[in-house]
């Protein structure tokens, strides 16, 4: 028999996840002991190589370039595709659930009741600018701080073009990890369907058949802004400036998207995005440098869900937000979407300071929690097919001339 492909196992391995969560909803001990472990297990390993990955796979694309200023064209206007859609997201954000507030239910929120206490965080633009450059080398390789990793990839590929020949050592052990720690990613990969259904399964469990609930609202909104945000502006980037079919390009993202969706982990999925963006024709460099860059700033999904969840939380406390404070919401959500680590629940630590910017009562986020892994996966989803869109948009612009 033809062996399956990689978006057929996923997509069973979820169906058997959401069957077993429904027949196993008693048995919550069981699963908790005898699935979750796999699940942990297998998040870990990609956890684990993420990091020897983004290094070696952004220093050896600085090698192949071996044009210093090739690499800074490149980053450049990466990071200004990121940082437009981005924009496009929290303005989304805001003004789907400001249009449609009076027309869906929300949660009545007392706060006069006692709620779990929210730690929050103060994160300032230049607090964002002197996290990026790491005190030393072991530490952000350690704590998966990936902004520091690209820092150190950048200083050591840039230096080892710019010594020349003296650096030849370097490169070739540079480049031979490279394959190495590719190779390890392979181990990995073939057990992408059974870590799926590990860590689906106690999720389905959790929440039930219900899982909805009383946040159904919040649920649709942030959803609806998924979809309209990936088929107006994902779309629109990759047919006007990829020059691919938006059907092409959502076909061949289909593996790393449900991955991602599973997962609920942008880090975690970044070895999938980048075999689909290479099936796509971009090629490895360009794909290594754009996907590890746009997997730790680009967090579209991210900006989405803190403008929805600010307009929605406002709602249900009686608050009419006023343009200041929906500008306040607009800066703050876009700091903290490129300061969000791309993990389970990375948004969380950040929500209370885009509360606290706009006058939401902090206590809001302990309300959002308890959905957050649900939304989160859509979330992902959405930062992961940003992160790919780059790359085939820097692939038609930049690639010919690298």
């Amino acid at each position: 028999m033809k062996r399956l492909s990689l978006t057929a196992q996923i997509g069973i391995a979820l169906l058997l996840a959401v069957a077993a969560g429904i027949l196993l909803r008693h048995q919550a001990d069981f699963v908790d002991t005898y699935i979750k472990p796999f699940g942990i297990i297998f998040l870990n390993l990609l956890k684990f190589i993420v990091a020897p990955l983004v290094l070696f796979s952004i220093m050896a694309g600085i090698l192949s370039m071996n044009d210093i200023s090739k690499v800074g064209k490149l980053g450049l206007r990466a990071l200004l595709y990121f940082m437009t859609t981005t924009l496009f997201a929290v303005t989304l954000g805001l003004i789907v659930p400001s249009l449609l507030k009076g027309m869906l239910p929300v949660i009545n929120i007392d706060l006069d009741t006692e709620t779990p206490p929210v730690e929050t965080s103060n994160v300032s633009v230049m607090d964002q600018l002197v996290n990026i450059f790491p005190e030393n080398i072991i530490e952000p390789l350690s704590s998966m701080a990936m902004m520091q990793v690209i820092v150190i990839a950048l200083l050591f590929g840039i230096a080892m073009v710019h010594v020349g020949e003296k650096g030849e050592m370097a490169r070739k052990v540079t480049l031979s990890f490279n394959d190495v720690v590719c190779k390890i990613l392979e181990y990995i990969m073939a057990l992408a369907p059974i870590g799926v259904f590990c860590m689906l399964t106690p999720v389905v469990v959790d929440n039930g058949p219900a899982v909805l609930g009383s946040y159904a609202a919040l649920l649709a909104l942030a959803y609806l802004c998924f979809v309209v945000h990936a088929g107006v502006v994902y779309s629109s980037a990759v047919a006007l400036l990829g020059r691919m079919s938006p059907l092409k390009f959502f076909k061949g993202m289909q593996p790393a998207m449900l991955f991602a969706f599973s997962s609920d982990s942008s880090v975690a999925t970044l070895p999938y995005t980048m075999q689909c963006t290479e099936k796509m024709g971009v090629s490895k460099d360009i794909g290594s440098f754009v996907l590890s860059l746009g997997a730790t700033i680009n967090m579209d999904g991210v900006a989405i869900y803190l403008g929805v969840a600010s307009v929605f939380m406002a709602t249900c406390c009686g608050i009419d937000l006023t343009m200041s404070q929906y500008i306040a919401i607009a800066f703050a959500s876009t700091v903290a979407s490129i300061g969000t680590p791309g993990i389970p629940g990375g948004s969380l630590a950040l929500m209370a300071m885009v509360f606290a910017s706009a006058g939401i009562p902090v206590e809001c986020v302990a309300v959002a929690a308890g959905i957050d892994r649900l939304i989160d996966m859509g979330r992902t989803v959405m930062s992961v097919t940003g992160d790919a869109s780059c790359a085939v948009v820097m692939q038609r612009m930049v690639g010919k001339k690298l």
